[in-house]
């Protein structure tokens, strides 16, 4: 098969996915956003379809599309193409042992710097061949990477915002981060309602992700805050609660290999955020995101976190 028959081959398969996924949402659009295309993208791709065989796959409606009594008789064989060249890909990967390849990783930032360094050596040393990328950015910018197709994969609070595949990995507690001799550091567990009553650091917007889910319980409970300070990461923030300038919420695992002079308190209603591994649903993973996400799923098994 020479370069051009492959070439024909890999736009053909994209056209039975577009097809595939438009009849699963019934929309192009929603096809387009979950393959990353455009709506007209897919249509034009359904379109080829239907001219090269000369039949009417779709019924188009305002309210959706539909299959048409051809397209019910051809998607089984569809599928079975698409299914069978997945098969393919996989069986290619396998004969290339894996020798190369590179794995685009999006994180937040307390996932980077406490728990992922770990499972990277480990990954690494079982494939030296393949390269990682890891691309630290908030939720909603990696939630908009995985879409794109900008990262393979990526570790999120749960649950998403997008058409996502997740898998569990641990619970995260929230706490209160206070500076010592603070008079909240009296109590065994923090009331939410006095954090309104001190200065409050917040971090940045590219760095908001381990107080978010706080930020929207106190506003639920009439909490009003106002930041005194605003910073750019949590180091910052402990610095600055050291020294006593104020008091913030960072999640457990944030606090991880830290040396300042600060107490952490557990809330008097507990505080949690899940933390996941996350791939776009629907795409056609590479052989190094395939054995990565063994990795990390066999690591959470291990743990014996459960759903």
């Amino acid at each position: 098969m020479d370069k051009g028959e492959k070439n024909a081959m890999a736009t053909n398969i994209q056209k039975y996915l577009a097809f595939l996924k438009t009849v699963e949402y019934g929309s192009f659009t929603r096809a387009g956003e979950l393959l990353g295309y455009t709506q007209s993208n897919i249509s034009h791709m359904v379109n080829d379809l239907e001219t090269e065989w000369r039949v009417s796959l779709l019924e188009r409606k305002h309210s959706g599309v539909s299959l048409t009594s051809d397209g019910v008789a051809l998607m089984p064989y569809i599928r079975a193409v698409y299914d069978d060249y997945l098969k393919l890909q996989a069986q290619v990967d396998t004969l290339n042992g894996l020798q190369m390849g590179i794995l685009r990783i999006g994180t937040l930032s307390s996932v980077a710097t406490s728990w992922l360094p770990g499972v990277l050596k480990d990954f690494r040393q079982d494939h030296p061949g393949i390269d990682i990328e890891l691309l630290l950015e908030e939720q909603e910018g990696i939630e908009r990477w995985l879409m794109e197709g900008r990262i393979d994969c990526g570790f999120l609070r749960l649950p998403t915002r997008g058409e996502f595949d997740s898998t569990f990995l641990w619970t995260d507690r929230l706490l209160a981060i206070l500076p010592e001799g603070h008079h909240l550091c009296a109590y065994d567990r923090v009331p939410i309602q006095a954090l309104g009553d001190y200065p409050f650091i917040f971090p940045e917007r590219e760095n908001m992700n381990e107080i978010l889910e706080i930020m929207d319980i106190l506003k639920a409970k009439g909490v009003r805050m106002k930041p005194h300070f605003i910073t750019g990461d949590h180091y910052s923030i402990l610095a600055m609660i050291e020294i006593g300038l104020g008091i913030s919420v960072l999640s457990e695992l944030a606090l991880q290999r830290v040396s300042y002079k600060i107490v952490a308190k557990e809330f008097d209603e507990p505080q949690y955020r899940q933390v996941g591994f996350v791939l776009r649903r629907g795409s056609t993973l590479s052989a190094a995101v395939r054995v990565f996400a063994e990795h990390v799923k066999s690591l959470r098994e291990e743990s014996g976190q459960a759903d």
